[in-house]
């Protein structure tokens, strides 16, 4: 799992980051039950999410010296196009995700973010032709297995599970299209939904049925919904850039493990049966974990040859 050719203290400090980011992204749960706690209602905390979120991812593309693309995107119909579906597919996550937190359905969201690199091998190969090693098909097999052996002890398909999957792969699929940098993607994906999150915020606050006014507390863990939002990307996207794929191989499965924890520490039911589905998953991901080991030392094993072939001539 080392750093990539950012060596040094630099590749320190992205392992430091991306595991951050991860870890951020793990405890979210708690944050949305707190949120919760207080009687603010998921779509409440979504339109704060939408509404704070937009103002640090400004703050984004602003320290990144990113305005002036985010003005060539603006200006091009089709990008534009292309980011408002990205936008729809990662509002369905986020509105999926605080909803199935809040109604004691941790561990399946926590299923949904195992799976999702798996499903994001899947769709590679489907749409991309991307090339699944031996290693990617018994995990994609192992996870199929799992989710079966889920709906089983749920007595339906783990819905909440494959939608979180489906909708980040589906995400991920189409911000492969945009021509431009995640920060600048993610301001504007923010500034879609900016507009009806506010409209909705004042909605409510109209009507009595908000809850920014009602205290200090409440106001500043609403506030937080934008930092919560960005900070964690933020981190990620600065750490992708200098850490192998072994790297982030390993640290994606960080988050859905602590969500697990959690979901498990919150009282949700966790029968023999559900163990089983989980053990097949997990069973997946360690063979998913040790193709990408085994590729990347493939890979590196030619590049020192040549490293020592050039070092004797």
């Amino acid at each position: 799992m080392a750093p990539s050719s950012a060596s040094g203290g630099e590749a320190r400090q992205a392992l430091a980051a991306g595991i951050g980011a991860y870890l951020l992204w793990g405890f979210l749960p708690l944050y949305f039950h707190l949120v919760a706690g207080f009687g603010v209602g998921s779509a409440e905390i979504i339109a704060h999410r939408t509404l704070w979120a937009v103002f640090w991812a400004f703050g984004l593309v602003f320290t990144s010296r990113q305005i002036p693309q985010v003005a060539r995107v603006l200006r091009e119909p089709r990008t534009m196009g292309v980011l408002a579906l990205s936008t729809a597919a990662i509002l369905a996550n986020w509105t999926i995700y605080v909803i199935a937190v809040n109604n004691g359905k941790v561990l399946e969201a926590s299923l949904g973010y195992y799976i999702n690199p798996l499903m994001n091998m899947a769709i590679g190969a489907a749409l991309f032709r991307d090339r699944i090693s031996r290693e990617g098909q018994i995990a994609i097999t192992l996870a199929v297995i799992g989710v079966l052996v889920q709906a089983f002890a749920l007595g339906h398909l783990p819905l909440v599970s494959l939608a979180l999957a489906f909708s980040f792969c589906l995400y991920g699929v189409i911000r492969k299209q945009v021509q431009a940098d995640a920060q600048t993607g993610l301001f504007i994906e923010c500034l879609y939904l900016a507009l009806p999150g506010l409209g909705y915020v004042l909605w409510l606050e109209h009507t009595g049925a908000g809850h920014f006014f009602d205290g200090l507390g409440v106001a500043a863990l609403l506030l937080a919904a934008g930092p919560a939002t960005v900070v964690p990307l933020a981190m990620f996207a600065w750490s992708a850039r200098r850490l192998t794929m072994t790297a982030l191989g390993f640290l994606q499965f960080l988050a859905p493990t602590i969500q697990f924890a959690i979901g498990v520490a919150l009282g949700e039911s966790l029968t023999p049966l559900r163990i089983v589905s989980f053990a097949f998953i997990w069973l997946g991901v360690a063979v998913f974990a040790w193709g990408i080991v085994r590729g990347s030392t493939r890979r590196s094993a030619p590049a020192h040859h040549d490293e020592l072939s050039s070092q004797s001539s």
